[in-house]
């Protein structure tokens, strides 16, 4: 069975905190994989990516960003993308000083924008070993389906002005991150029930908050994680949903091709199937494991 253990590490005086999965009775040091979660999102929905990369003979380190789920930093729930980044450099440097994981053997996975972290972080730090990055974010779309024009200026009226009340100290403006169709959120979906019972796991203790600072969006705006995909040294897999209105394969697949070393796989569904659809996560997970597999080779028997 493997084992979980609780962790901390700092990242620029803002203390961060994690889970660290490892095989039962580790006997040498492991490769690791260090998972980021999504714009929203918490480490709680990668607990059961953690725990099969662990039972893969693999360690795996989950952690919140600041802001978010468990970990300190305010305001909350406010996706800073230069603080994210530097989370998540922070947590490669805490795995590889931890006695059962080889330094030499880092990986990093991302899902949304935190596969945008990921291939960003990586390609700032030659010796990662591999990246997966799972329905990445790779700028917004021009439109999205559904969307009315009066909807997205709504949209942009709150960004705006939670961006204002950043440049003056006031605390943020929050918006919902899942609504349903006409609504002001930043994803507004026929499904929206469904996603939100999914994201929460269907239980009031779970980390995630339906709540999000807009004003994050404004430099999300700014982000090109494909620059950073023409410098990555190291493989790049890349998964995505064929139907994903959020980070639509038209974009996503810019990451792969501009990767020296990328590789596309696409999956049936929309940018949440990754969450509510078992099947869908099992066959990404297992495409996951053979690409890690041969990028790891000799480290994972």
């Amino acid at each position: 069975m493997n084992e979980r253990i609780k962790v901390a590490f700092e990242s620029r005086g803002t203390t961060c905190a994690g889970y660290l999965y490892l095989p039962a009775a580790p006997n040498r040091q492991l490769p690791c994989v260090v998972l980021g979660h999504g714009f929203s999102g918490t480490m709680d929905r990668l607990f059961p990516h953690a725990e099969r990369f662990a039972a893969e003979g693999m360690a795996a380190l989950v952690f919140d960003y600041r802001g978010f789920g468990e970990s300190a930093g305010e305001p909350r729930q406010l996706a800073d993308i230069d603080g994210q980044q530097e989370d998540l450099r922070a947590a490669i440097a805490f795995a590889r000083g931890h006695e059962h994981v080889d330094p030499g053997a880092v990986v990093l996975w991302g899902n949304s924008l935190g596969g945008a972290h990921a291939i960003s972080v990586a390609a700032g730090d030659p010796d990662i070993v591999a990246v997966v990055a799972q329905i990445p974010f790779n700028g917004f779309p021009k439109r999205v389906a559904g969307r009315s024009t009066w909807q997205t200026l709504r949209l942009l009226g709150a960004i705006g002005w939670d961006a204002l009340r950043g440049k003056v100290g006031l605390r943020p403006c929050y918006i919902p991150m899942v609504g349903r169709p006409g609504e002001l959120a930043v994803a507004a979906t026929v499904e929206a029930e469904q996603h939100i019972k999914t994201l929460t796991g269907g239980e009031a203790t779970s980390l995630w908050r339906n709540s999000v600072a807009p004003r994050a969006l404004l430099s999300m705006m700014r982000y090109h994680p494909d620059r950073a995909a023409a410098r990555l040294t190291m493989p790049l897999l890349v998964c995505v949903a064929a139907d994903d209105h959020e980070t639509p394969i038209e974009t996503t697949r810019a990451l792969a091709e501009r990767a020296p070393r990328g590789e596309l796989r696409s999956y049936p569904g929309t940018h949440f199937t990754f969450y509510t659809d078992p099947a869908t996560r099992e066959h990404a997970l297992t495409d996951q494991i053979a690409f890690l597999r041969r990028c790891l080779r000799p480290q994972v028997s």
